[in-house]
C-alpha cells in the first residue's frame, strides 16, 4: 500500500532460494503439457488405444485429488523444505520410471507417483517463494507467474522436440531437469519454520460441508472434466507429428498464461468475477461444441483447442478467487478442498471420453466436455448470492487499538463525522504517512483510521496468504501505540482481500464507502511500471473506485488529490 519514494523495486532482485523454486516450478508446470504432443506416438508404439493411453492423466490427476488432501497435514508436520524436496524426489523417480517402461500400463502406473510428488511439490512451492523472498512480495509473486508463463508455455514445446527423437525423451527430460531443481534446493533452499498448529488431514472433507466452498468445488469439477477431455483427445484429430503437436500446444499455452495472468484480473474488476466465469464457461462450452462438430477436419481442432487457452486461463484465475472469496475456512484447508474436486473431475473425464470413444464415435467425448462447461453455469449460479456478498463487502476483522490502551478509549468519538483512512504497509517510510494523515485528520476535525490490507495473492490455481494475521495487526498496533505515545486518538482497520493489488485497492474503496469516509490517504507505490502492470495497481483501483477523495501523501511535499487523469504521474517516483 503506502510505499517509500525512491528507485522502483525490481521484482528480480530476488536471493538464490527464490529463484531455484522458481525453476522447479518451470519444470513441474511443465508435467502436464510436456506428453501431450506424444499421445499418438505412445498409441502407436506401445500398440495401445487412444483410451488406454488416456490413462496416464486419469492416473497423474486422481492420485494428485487424494493427496492434495493430505498435503496440508504432510507439510504441517514436517515442514515447507521436507515436503519440496519429498514432492521434486518422487517425480524424479517416477518420471525416469515412466520413461523406462516398456509398457502403457506401466507408464499409468508410473505417472501416479508423478502425480504424488506433482501434489507435494505444488502445494507449497508458492508458499516457500513467499516466504523467502527478500525483494518483496509482490515481486516474488510475479516471479512465480512468470515461471508458471514460462512452464504452461514451454512444456508442450520441449515435449515435442523430445518426443519427435523419442516418445521416452518427455519422461527422461523431465526426470533429468527436476533432479537439478533437487539439488538446488537441498543446497540453496533454506529450512522455513513449521507452521504453529498442525493442519488435520481430514480439514479438507470436513470442509465441503460449507455451502460455497462445495459449490465452488463441484463447478470446478464439471470445469476440469471438460478442461481434461480436450487436453488428453485433442491430440488425435489434428493428425500432426510430435513437433507440430508441441507448437500447437505451446500457442495454446501462451494464450492461458497471458489471460490468466494480465486480462482475468481486470475482466474481473471491470464486470465481477460471477457474470466473467458465465460468459466464460459459455465460451468455452461453443469451443468444444466446435472441436466436437468439426473432428473429422483437423484445422478446425487445431485453431479451436488454440483459442480455447484464452477462455482457460480466465477460469483458472477466477475460479481460485471465487473459492477463496467465500470459503469461510483457511486458506491451505480451502485450497485442498478444491483440489481434491478439482482434479477428481480432470482425472475422470479422460477415463470416460475413453470409453465413450471406443464405444461411439471421437466426437461424443468433446460434446460431453461441452455439456459438462455448460452444466457448470448454473451450479454456478446456485452460489451466486454468497459470491457477490463476498466480493461486495471485503472481509475485516474487529477495530485494532493500540496495545497498551483497550480499544475505545483512545479512539476519538466519531459520532456523525466523516473519518480520514490512512492505508498502510510495512516499509520504511509509512511512520511519515501516517503522521501526515493525522496531521491532515485533526486540520478537517476529523477521526482518523489506519487501515491494512492483508492480501491473499491468486496465481493461476494457487492461493497464499502474502503475510500471517499476527504480523498484519502488529504492523497497524504499532502506528496507534506510536500516535497515543503523543497524544493522538486514532482507530485501526484490517481487511482482507482475494487476488492482486488492485483487488486491495477495490477493498479498501468499499471500506471507505461503508465508513463514509471523508479522505482515503495513500502513499507512493515503489513498484514501478511493469509490476504494477503485471500484478495491478492499488492506488489506481483505488482512486477510480473509491466514494471520497484519495489524497497522496508524501511527507516531504502537501497532500497531492488523485484523479484517473493524475495516476500517470506515480508510475516514476520522483
Amino acid at each position: 500500500m503506502s510505499a517509500p519514494r525512491g528507485k522502483a523495486a525490481s521484482p528480480f532482485k530476488q536471493p538464490k532460494a527464490v529463484w531455484v523454486v522458481a525453476f522447479a516450478c518451470v519444470i513441474s508446470f511443465m508435467g502436464i503439457g510436456l506428453v501431450d504432443p506424444i499421445l499418438p506416438a505412445l498409441a502407436e508404439n506401445l500398440d495401445a488405444t487412444p483410451s488406454q493411453v488416456s490413462l496416464l492423466f486419469s492416473s497423474y490427476l486422481i492420485v494428485t485429488a487424494v493427496a492434495m488432501l493430505i498435503v496440508g497435514w504432510f507439510s504441517s508436520r514436517f515442514g515447507a523444505k521436507p515436503t519440496l524436496v519429498t514432492g521434486l524426489s518422487v517425480i524424479v523417480v517416477f518420471s525416469a520410471l515412466a520413461g523406462a517402461s516398456g509398457s502403457i500400463n506401466g507408464i499409468v502406473g508410473f505417472r501416479a507417483g508423478w502425480g504424488l510428488g506433482n501434489a507435494l511439490f505444488i502445494a507449497t512451492s508458492l508458499a516457500v517463494i513467499v516466504a523467502s523472498a527478500s525483494g518483496g512480495i509482490g515481486g516474488a509473486i510475479i516471479l512465480y507467474e512468470t515461471a508458471l508463463g514460462l512452464g504452461i508455455a514451454v512444456g508442450p514445446l520441449l515435449g515435442g522436440e523430445l518426443g519427435a527423437m523419442s516418445w521416452r525423451g518427455p519422461f527422461f527430460g523431465v526426470a533429468v531437469l527436476m533432479a537439478i531443481a533437487l539439488v538446488a534446493t537441498l543446497a540453496f533452499v533454506p529450512s522455513l519454520p513449521k507452521p504453529e498448529r498442525r493442519t488435520s488431514p481430514i480439514a479438507p472433507l470436513k470442509a465441503l460441508r460449507h455451502r460455497g466452498l462445495l459449490t465452488m468445488g463441484i463447478m470446478a469439477l464439471l470445469y476440469n472434466w471438460g478442461f481434461f477431455t480436450m487436453l488428453g483427445y485433442a491430440p488425435y484429430p489434428m493428425e500432426l507429428d510430435a513437433h507440430q503437436l508441441g507448437l500447437v500446444f505451446t500457442a495454446w499455452g501462451l494464450l492461458v498464461a497471458a489471460f490468466s495472468v494480465f486480462f482475468a484480473p481486470r475482466l474481473q474488476a471491470r464486470w465481477g468475477t460471477a457474470p466473467v466465469l458465465y460468459a466464460n464457461l459459455l465460451g468455452l462450452g461453443v469451443v468444444m461444441a466446435v472441436i466436437a462438430a468439426g473432428v473429422d477436419t483437423p484445422s478446425t481442432v487445431i485453431v479451436a483447442v488454440i483459442v480455447s487457452g484464452a477462455f482457460i486461463g480466465i477460469n483458472n484465475t477466477l475460479t481460485t478467487q471465487a473459492v477463496m472469496l467465500v470459503s469461510p475456512v483457511e486458506r491451505p484447508v480451502a485450497s485442498s478442498a478444491y483440489g481434491f474436486l478439482r482434479f477428481i473431475g480432470g482425472g475422470l473425464a479422460p477415463y470416460v471420453a475413453g470409453k465413450l470413444a471406443d464405444a461411439t464415435d471421437l466426437g461424443v467425448p468433446f460434446y460431453l466436455g461441452a455439456a459438462t462447461f455448460l452444466l457448470a453455469i448454473p451450479v454456478l449460479a446456485s452460489g451466486h448470492g454468497l459470491l457477490r456478498r463476498a466480493e461486495e463487502r471485503p472481509e475485516q476483522g474487529p477495530p485494532v487499538g493500540p496495545s497498551l490502551t483497550p480499544v475505545g478509549e483512545a479512539a476519538p468519538a466519531t459520532g456523525a463525522k466523516p473519518p480520514v483512512l490512512v492505508a498502510v504497509g510495512a516499509h520504511e517510510r509509512a511512520e511519515g504517512i501516517v503522521d501526515a494523515a493525522a496531521r491532515l485528520a485533526r486540520d478537517t476535525d476529523s477521526p482518523l483510521e489506519v487501515v491494512h490490507v492483508q492480501q491473499t495473492a491468486v496465481v493461476e490455481e494457487q492461493a497464499v496468504e502474502t503475510e500471517e494475521s499476527d504480523a498484519a495487526r502488529a504492523a497497524v498496533t504499532a502506528h496507534l501505540d506510536r500516535l497515543a505515545a503523543r497524544g493522538v486518538p486514532a482507530t485501526g482497520q484490517i481487511l482482507t482481500s482475494v487476488g492482486d493489488h488492485a483487488a486491495a485497492g477495490r477493498a479498501l474503496a468499499r471500506h471507505a464507502a461503508d465508513v463514509r469516509a471523508r479522505t482515503v490517504a495513500v502513499g507512493r507505490s515503489p513498484r514501478g511500471p511493469v509490476a504494477q502492470f503485471a500484478d495491478g495497481g492499488f492506488t489506481a483501483a483505488l482512486t477510480h473506485a473509491a466514494p471520497c477523495d484519495v489524497l497522496l501523501i508524501d511527507p516531504s511535499e502537501a497532500p497531492r488529490p488523485l484523479t484517473p487523469k493524475t495516476l500517470p504521474l506515480l508510475r516514476t517516483p520522483s
